[in-house]
């Protein structure tokens, strides 16, 4: 690729498979690759085996001494802190389940990071997610990867036409085991390492002492009532409790129960039989469109709500004040508000937003 040789790249890498791999991609093609690893750990505290820790840096260096590239750790703390951590415990406190990976990737790994990029010169950015960016009638569109089975669009749906223009995700056309295949013959230290599943600053996942440990937060118990306000037990604290979670609620029932809300004005926790839990309507806001620049009509889509979850047909429909009314042709299960629904044409990303509200 002729036309890139002199293109300046500089890609994430969190010490994994997928970013070594998509490092060596790039330079394979050309590019004048810098490798980075963003330096977010807390005060000396991380969770091992996490991306972005010591452990990380430490592998990531490896790779980029065997592809003869650049390597630098830079600091990214205090943003991290600030636009992920914080709202992290800002949300559970207000009884909603966040998405902390999603907020990274909005404002540290595609925000910060490529100012940073810019300000050294760079080309381009790139990391090892599985999506593919592609130009067409005027818009950058964010896509699917050909790994359907580990896509992750989903996750990064808040990407702007002016961040998608300067983005590179080299593992767009290869599979999770073709990563793999690649790094074994090449030898990588890091070719058979487990993908990070857990939140990196959340240490065992626990995230109920996490909170304890880092906000002013004290322990306030309350009622576990169901759907008819019967009252079934008692909680200790609404932040150990997601929409949805079955396991843990400490209350004797002849079926099985979960949780169906979260109201932390009574400070309640609602449960209910697994009928109660679907529902087929949600509202979204802090809205951003890829594919087109704004809503002015009903649309069908196919959606999902949650990273793990199947796509669904639905019809969205503009509201006031820039939210979006989604409406599914199936109930979802666990609609849960803090989380992201996304919209999909097929394997072009429209857009998404956060759920503030279900019905």
């Amino acid at each position: 690729m002729d036309s890139n040789k002199k293109k300046k790249v500089m890609i994430g890498m969190s010490g994994g498979v997928d970013s070594s791999v998509a490092a060596y991609i790039l330079k394979q093609k050309g590019y004048d690759v810098t490798g980075v690893t963003m330096q977010i750990w807390q005060e000396d505290k991380e969770q091992e085996g996490s991306c972005c820790s010591l452990t990380a840096v430490e592998d990531a260096r490896r790779v980029a001494t065997k592809l003869d590239i650049p390597y630098y750790v830079i600091n990214f703390k205090k943003v991290f802190d600030e636009k992920v951590i914080q709202y992290f415990i800002k949300e559970y406190l207000a009884g909603r389940t966040p998405n902390p990976c999603i907020a990274c990737n909005r404002y540290v790994k595609f925000e910060e990071f490529l100012n940073k990029a810019i300000s050294m010169d760079m080309d381009y950015v790139a990391t090892g997610h599985y999506a593919k960016v592609d130009y067409k009638d005027g818009r950058y569109l964010l896509m699917k990867s050909a790994s359907k089975k580990k896509d992750q669009t989903y996750v990064l749906y808040n990407l702007t036409q002016e961040q998608l223009s300067k983005t590179l995700f080299p593992l767009e056309d290869i599979t999770k085991e073709e990563v793999r295949a690649i790094a074994k013959e090449l030898k990588l230290n890091v070719a058979s390492k487990p993908d990070s599943q857990e939140i990196c600053f959340v240490e065992d996942n626990n995230y109920g002492k996490f909170l304890e440990e880092n906000s002013t937060l004290k322990t306030k118990p309350g009622d576990i009532i169901d759907t008819k306000g019967k009252l079934l037990g008692r909680h200790n604290g609404i932040y150990n409790y997601t929409i949805g979670q079955r396991k843990g609620l400490s209350i004797s029932s002849n079926k099985p129960l979960f949780v169906i809300d979260i109201d932390p004005i009574n400070n309640q926790i609602v449960v209910g039989d697994d009928s109660e839990g679907f529902g087929k309507t949600l509202i979204a806001e802090d809205i951003n469109l890829i594919a087109i620049e704004k809503l002015t009509e009903e649309r069908r889509v196919s959606a999902k709500i949650r990273y793990a979850a199947q796509e669904s047909l639905a019809l969205i429909k503009p509201l006031e004040d820039d939210k979006i009314l989604v409406k599914f042709d199936t109930p979802q299960r666990a609609i849960t508000p803090g989380q992201a629904v996304v919209f999909y044409d097929g394997d072009i990303v429209l857009g998404g937003g956060t759920i503030v509200k279900k019905d």
